[in-house]
């Protein structure tokens, strides 16, 4: 990502927050399946695996801040991008659900070994966090290695190269 803002004030950006939430999505994780819906599959999968590069380093911004809870939420969608760009990537599916992203980690697991595995319980612990502000910054820090092996992984397998 370019470093790019854009920012939303009231009603719009209200009502942009509420449609993400009621799929269970981050605004970021909205927006891009909102703009990369009608791409290829493999540019779709370029794209989340982009938007989960930017998300990492949002993340690293807000640990930077001291701001655990923002950044614990910016690691679980760059998780959830890089599953959603490995299951468009490998087959083309469109991941809509998180007990779809649940499922699919299995797949990556058998494919790529168990330490998805663990990647994936460090992205649930930091939406957790998001929600119950239970974790420390070390719990971040240590959760955005494993999150960042899992996008730099896929976008490996994707042929994406490095930001």
């Amino acid at each position: 990502m370019t470093g790019e803002a854009l920012t939303l004030r009231g009603r719009l950006a209200r009502l942009l927050r509420e449609r993400a939430g009621e799929r269970g999505l981050s605004v970021e994780e909205y927006l891009v399946e909102l703009l990369a819906s009608d791409l290829d599959p493999q540019a779709r999968a370029r794209e989340y695996v982009e938007a989960a590069r930017g998300l990492l380093g949002e993340a690293r911004e807000e640990l930077g801040r001291g701001n655990v809870r923002q950044a614990a939420e910016k690691l679980w969608g760059a998780a959830a991008l890089a599953v959603k760009a490995y299951a468009t990537w490998r087959e083309g599916k469109r991941l809509t659900s998180h007990g779809e992203l649940w499922r699919y980690t299995k797949r990556m697991i058998d494919e790529m070994g168990e330490w998805v595995y663990d990647a994936w319980m460090a992205a649930t612990g930091m939406h957790v966090c998001f929600y119950e502000a239970w974790c420390t910054q070390m719990h971040v820090e240590e959760a955005l290695k494993r999150i960042e092996k899992l996008v730099e992984e896929v976008a490996g397998r994707l042929g994406a190269s490095a930001a």
